[in-house]
């Protein structure tokens, strides 16, 4: 009891002598430096655990503990999960971007830390999946049980929640204005002026700590490249549109999967399935091990045949048709390594299989611009396939800009990057609406938008609308007993129900019955089952808000019933009352 007055006294005295706007730019400061110091720790340990695992290994033999490696850290990581967690933490931003959904935006205080264990132990037993979407859940963690502890307003936390994504994106990768993008696109909805600074404290904040913790090295060091040259332009368009296109198949081709293994029930047998593809695919092609991002490195700076060791590639020999089709194979074959590693219990992202499938893509389309004559530089178009993937996957052009150009210190190369980026997303817009962290939000209408009219009715719920206070009829009821309820009624809108199973069978105006009511010698000749008819529609209590209003305008009503699956009425639903609420919300969304 005297913590409790102790933590009250606490929160009152905050309150009373620290204003709430300052108050937050601390704890954007705070956020940021946690989030530094749990992407430190991730990298830390995924690093660990790999070279203990692999260090060993001969770069030119092929390596049968490929096909154990894998299986093992899945199986722990579920069992981490399963008994320990307790709690689906797979999918890190899909969450975060739910819990904006909900208007909540709180996150459970186990996330701080869970999503770090598990991506760990996937990713340094060779899971392929990145560490950067688990990192953002920890981090958006952080921000959202620090506002909480402090008693902070919706609002405010869903601030905070950016706050330690963009601190989160900024400590792993040492990108601050790419973590400010990937907030700002792709977890926030219409952010204000007044917003961004807390984001760009903690941004800054913690990679100003990843600096000190590893250094000022970039994350890919290489040193070819050309200056951008206005005769690529054409080509550049050309790989922005085919990025545009393997990104589409990338977003495709991972839901379809996860959907194929969503089918097996038990957990064991998702293990085995999952696990026994990810690690054939990595016994045939090491580079879909990890993160991949030591094949990044390698292509970026002309070794591209390193890809190849400890493959049964090598034997092939080092000619560029033989990488081509090794790599090509690759972009191909890793989203079935990235989905199954997931969908068999493992946890990680798809950032880094992102980055690593558009280096591959810029790649051989460089190979292939060579063959045919046209001069086109290795590292240029790696660079640029990798922001162009990135782009067209999460449908954040600018993330994809400025985090490949802090990633490599690439600075030079913006217009390259810029002009891929954009067609890339160009492209995909054309064919998938939604970027695949939100797909699986869209389809069940709990996405919230940069598009503030879809973003407000997203926050309201259908049942906060259903009025139960309507007189009920039955079929067969005469007009006598109608008039007589209709005496007791504020409405003139009236549900026919089944008497015993309660499904909806029509509706009773009263004015359409106007004209008969007042004639007693009609009572007992007219029944309700003559008198009904059938409602313009029907809206069912699961219905996302945004499709409720489509309904009100295709119909032109202003109320209409609401039943469930079976068609048993639950109540109506006023046009009336859902625009008081949307005025109430818009205000609210719309302050300072």
């Amino acid at each position: 009891m005297e913590n409790r007055n102790w933590y009250l006294r606490m929160i009152a005295w905050r309150e009373a002598h620290v204003k709430q706007r300052n108050f937050i730019l601390i704890l954007s400061f705070a956020i940021g430096i946690f989030a530094a110091i749990a992407a430190f720790v991730l990298r830390t340990i995924i690093h660990l655990i790999q070279h203990l695992l692999t260090s060993h290994f001969s770069h030119q033999d092929v390596n049968y503990w490929y096909l154990l490696f894998p299986i093992v850290g899945i199986l722990i990581t579920s069992l981490f999960v399963r008994y320990i967690v307790k709690d689906d933490i797979s999918h890190g931003v899909t969450r975060i971007l739910y819990a904006f959904s909900q208007r909540k935006s709180i996150l459970k205080l186990h996330n701080t830390w869970t999503s770090i264990v598990g991506s760990s132990i996937t990713i340094g037993f060779g899971g392929s999946v990145g560490a950067e979407a688990p990192i953002v859940l920890t981090g958006a963690a952080i921000g959202s049980n620090l506002g909480n502890f402090f008693k902070m307003d919706q609002k405010t936390l869903m601030l905070l929640v950016g706050c330690g994504s963009a601190g989160a994106i900024g400590g792993i990768f040492k990108a601050p204005i790419a973590g400010l993008m990937f907030t700002l696109e792709v977890l926030m909805l219409d952010m204000t002026l007044t917003a961004i600074a807390p984001l760009l404290i903690s941004s800054v904040t913690a990679t100003s700590l990843s600096y000190f913790f590893s250094g000022s090295n970039f994350m890919f060091q290489f040193s070819k490249y050309e200056p951008f040259a206005i005769e690529r332009i054409p080509y550049l368009i050309l790989l922005g549109i085919i990025c545009g296109l393997v990104s589409l198949y990338f977003t495709r081709g991972m839901n379809k999967i996860e959907s194929f293994f969503r089918r097996y029930k038990n957990p064991y047998s998702k293990l085995i399935i999952g696990g026994l593809i990810l690690s054939i695919l990595i016994f045939i092609f090491p580079p879909l091990y990890g993160e991949g991002y030591d094949t990044i490195v390698a292509l970026l700076n002309g070794q591209s045949s390193s890809v190849l060791n400890q493959s049964f590639f090598l034997g092939l020999g080092n000619s560029p048709w033989v990488i081509v089709i090794y790599l090509s194979l690759i972009v191909i074959f890793k989203i079935f390594a990235s989905a199954s590693t997931t969908s068999a219990g493992g946890v990680g992202g798809i950032f880094a299989p992102s980055l690593f499938v558009g280096c591959l893509t810029g790649f051989v389309v460089s190979h292939v611009l060579s063959f045919l004559g046209i001069h086109a530089p290795e590292a240029n178009f790696a660079l640029a396939g990798m922001s162009g993937l990135m782009s067209g996957v999460m449908h954040a052009p600018l993330t994809g800009i400025f985090l490949i150009a802090e990633l490599t210190g690439g600075y030079n190369l913006f217009m390259t990057l810029m002009i891929v980026s954009v067609v890339s997303y160009l492209t995909i817009i054309l064919f998938e609406p939604h970027s695949l962290y939100a797909m699986r939000l869209a389809k069940k209408g709990e996405l919230l938008t940069h598009h503030k009219d879809k973003a407000i009715l997203t926050m309201l719920k259908m049942e906060n609308f259903i009025e139960t206070d309507f007189i009920t009829l039955y079929p067969d009821m005469t007009l006598g007993e109608l008039v007589k309820k209709i005496s007791k009624s504020k409405r003139n809108i009236f549900p026919v129900v089944n008497p015993v199973t309660n499904r909806l069978n029509g509706i009773v105006l009263v004015d359409e019955v106007r004209n008969i009511m007042f004639r007693p010698d009609l009572y007992n000749r007219f029944k309700v089952n003559k008198l009904m008819t059938s409602p313009p529609a029907l809206l069912n209590a699961s219905m996302p808000m945004e499709t409720v209003m489509d309904i009100f305008e295709d119909t032109n009503s202003w109320y209409l019933p609401v039943v469930d699956d079976n068609k048993v009425y639950l109540g109506f639903c006023s046009k009336s009352k859902i625009f008081n609420s949307y005025r109430h919300v818009l205000v609210h969304f719309s302050e300072e």
